[in-house]
């Protein structure tokens, strides 16, 4: 494989001879003891005995050629490479194409070669099995406890990491502030005499199996927060940000089912959704190929890029519906002209409101949501609500769960309850109720 990796049509693509610094043509040499880059010859050179630095011409040397055969005879390595990049480039079935872009294989030979060596192979089949196995038992082996002797972090008590942690102490494999932290309150007025009665002991026993069942809740807790890493919530945060808005909400509702499987299992149900929703935008984008009438990558690429065209196009169309609408406005007016303006010049326009208060002043700009943590997670409706409200798409997404968790528990929800849940400014907090019910994420009690 290491002699294959480096060859290629193009002799522009190898480095040049160290000698005369001429493009290398097969075969050329290579030096087996200079390193780490590799230390190349053209057949002159090499016969003239070429010595650069550490380069001694006695130094053993490797002959770097591709006209071999690699899977059957009559195909050599650099066919194989030409026939890998042609089904690559023209598309699987395409062997028309493919044939007369390799220029030396009819295109029955192309096509039986393909499904013989690449398809029907059962040495690949097994081999990406063994490959896939090996994969799993590396991520099976992957957590590494703490040995004894290790030194675990010790945070300082209300130090930002500490924080980050809830509290967790590594040294103990404890909690600052544990679960039900005040359940021993139970049992510390509990003592156990010989002339209690029977009543009195059996309801001292029962408040000790209570006890029990709640210190085992409470160690069920803890080893759920430690088998899937929730001790570090911000690495797990940037963890679940990497993948796509669609799977990052499968990830939220299945969070809760977490704690029913190990944090292996999960993760593989996670990254198998994640690889389903790839394949499927994949697919959709392949038959709109296929409904185009495209049949080859090149002409994918030329479609992709007419398609973004015209809809710019289509985009400063439809910009004098929204011109007809604010010639009465003249602030409104100005706000079209600078999202006009930001469109022309390439950029994605920015929500800009102009208002002037009763004393004369001006109101605060809107905020810039570039480079915020959580804007991914909004739509451009609710990305414009932020802006207007000068509110960090983290603390707006916060809103709006607590919102929508208590919209659900009650049926409903009035505008008082969202200032009760919601403490911050009334007039934001208003802004966000009617956008919610105007969205439809809530309903009014």
């Amino acid at each position: 494989m290491d002699r294959l990796a480096s060859f290629a049509n193009d002799p522009s693509d190898k480095p040049p001879c160290r000698g005369c610094s001429s493009f290398l043509t097969e075969p050329y040499i290579k030096c087996a003891e200079c390193g780490p880059s590799p230390f190349l010859l053209c057949l002159q050179c090499f016969t003239r005995g070429f010595e650069y630095k550490k380069h001694q011409s006695d130094h053993k040397y490797e002959i770097m050629t591709s006209d071999f055969p690699v899977l059957e005879p009559g195909w050599t390595a650099q066919e194989e490479m030409a026939l890998l990049e042609a089904v690559m480039d023209c598309g699987f079935g395409n062997w028309q194409d493919v044939a007369y872009q390799m220029r030396t294989k009819t295109k029955e030979e192309c096509e039986s070669h393909y499904m013989k060596n690449f398809i029907n192979n059962p040495l690949f089949s097994s081999t990406l099995l063994s490959l896939r196995k090996a994969k799993d038992s590396r991520v099976a082996e992957g957590a590494i406890p703490f040995k004894p002797c290790d030194d675990p972090p010790r945070p300082t008590f209300d130090s930002v990491l500490s924080r980050d942690m809830a509290g967790y102490m590594p040294a103990r494999a404890d909690f600052m502030e544990e679960f039900d932290n005040y359940a021993e309150w139970d049992l510390k007025d509990i003592d156990f005499v010989d002339d209690d009665s029977d009543v009195l002991r059996a309801l001292k026993l029962a408040v000790v199996d209570i006890y029990h069942s709640r210190l085992k809740e409470r160690q069920r807790r803890k080893k759920i927060i430690r088998d899937h890493g929730l001790i570090n919530l911000r690495k797990f945060q940037m963890l679940e940000r990497c993948y796509p808005k669609e799977v990052q909400e499968l990830y939220d509702v299945m969070r809760r089912f977490a704690r029913v499987v190990g944090p292996i299992e999960h993760d593989k149900f996670i990254e198998s959704h994640a690889l389903e929703f790839e394949l499927r935008r994949e697919i959709r984008r392949l038959q709109e190929y296929r409904k185009a009438g495209i049949k080859s990558f090149c002409s994918a690429k030329v479609y992709e890029r007419v398609k973004r065209m015209r809809e710019d196009e289509r985009r400063k169309r439809t910009m004098l519906c929204d011109v007809l609408q604010y010639i009465q406005d003249g602030r409104a007016c100005q706000q079209w002209l600078s999202k006009q303006a930001a469109i022309d010049a390439g950029i994605t326009p920015a929500v800009t409101t102009i208002t002037v208060s009763a004393t004369g002043r001006r109101s605060a700009p809107p905020l810039n949501l570039t480079g915020l943590p959580g804007t991914e997670k909004l739509n451009e409706r609710e990305k414009e609500l932020c802006q207007v409200v000068r509110l960090v798409p983290g603390a707006y997404l916060e809103y709006k769960q607590a919102l929508l968790n208590e919209c659900r528990r009650q049926g409903g929800l009035r505008l008082a309850q969202a200032r009760a849940l919601i403490k911050i400014d009334v007039n934001k907090t208003r802004k966000i109720y009617d956008f919610l019910i105007k969205e439809g994420y809530i309903t009014k009690a």
